[in-house]
């Protein structure tokens, strides 16, 4: 971002959904073998934020990825859909030009920083201890998964809840307390970018592939799509799935 930085990061929206507490009712949140069944009411969890990580330069994939189709709807609506359902303030980071008709949306405050930029900004626009941040190309990240990430994070006080697949910690599907936002800019400060490089210096509460194992996860889940070839190989997955129902 050329200039001074501010603290403040900006948002926009136009978001019909903004505000609206549909309830659903109780609902067993269960993994696929049925091992973690967590009842809540409703839809959200009142004291959290959700944000979309939506602003990647999609470089790889030759397209933006957020407006990309697999099955009926674009990996936006899809991470939307998620967020929406775990949380009961939802917002889009990325460039509110392009995202304002989908939602409230948080504009980087270090912008072309990488995601670590985009969490800084989401949790500076932040009015919440606890926030979740979900990547916009992780499609088969489900409800049921970030409601159990909130519950590991809601039982610890450490700054972030994040778990770790194919022997690499998902920074980008993963709980992040507001104070966060304080380590991260003194980082973007000095131009420094990685994010699990700073997951030493606070307390760090790790999901490992055992934990998500017993409690009914996979770690394919995590899967992202960086690449064409990956999105055709996920698009003939999901036409024997259902992907994106509720």
């Amino acid at each position: 971002m050329s200039g001074a930085a501010t603290r403040e990061s900006r948002w926009y929206s136009s978001d019909p959904f903004f505000g609206s507490m549909r309830s659903v009712g109780f609902r067993s949140l269960k993994a696929a073998n049925g091992v973690y069944d967590q009842r809540v009411h409703g839809r959200t969890e009142a004291g959290v934020t959700a944000f979309v990580l939506a602003g990647g330069k999609s470089s790889r994939m030759g397209s933006d990825k957020a407006f990309l189709r697999l099955g009926d709807e674009t990996l936006l609506s899809l991470a939307l859909k998620s967020a929406r359902a775990i949380a009961g303030e939802v917002r889009i980071v990325g460039d509110a030009k392009k995202f304002a008709d989908f939602g409230r949306v948080v504009e980087d405050v270090y912008r072309g920083q990488g995601p670590l930029g985009g969490i800084h900004g989401a949790l500076s626009s932040s009015a919440t201890e606890l926030n979740l941040i979900l990547a916009v190309d992780l499609p088969f990240v489900r409800p049921e998964f970030l409601e159990y990430l909130l519950l590991r994070a809601r039982e610890s006080s450490a700054m972030i809840t994040v778990p770790r697949a194919a022997g690499g910690l998902q920074p980008l599907c993963a709980a992040y307390r507001r104070g966060f936002a304080e380590i991260a800019e003194q980082s973007l400060r000095q131009g420094k970018n990685k994010i699990d490089s700073l997951f030493a210096s606070v307390g760090t509460r790790v999901i490992e592939e055992d934990e998500l194992a017993q409690a009914g996860f996979s770690a394919e889940m995590f899967r992202n799509l960086n690449k064409p070839e990956e999105l055709e190989k996920a698009k003939r997955e999901n036409s024997h799935s259902t992907l994106g129902e509720d």
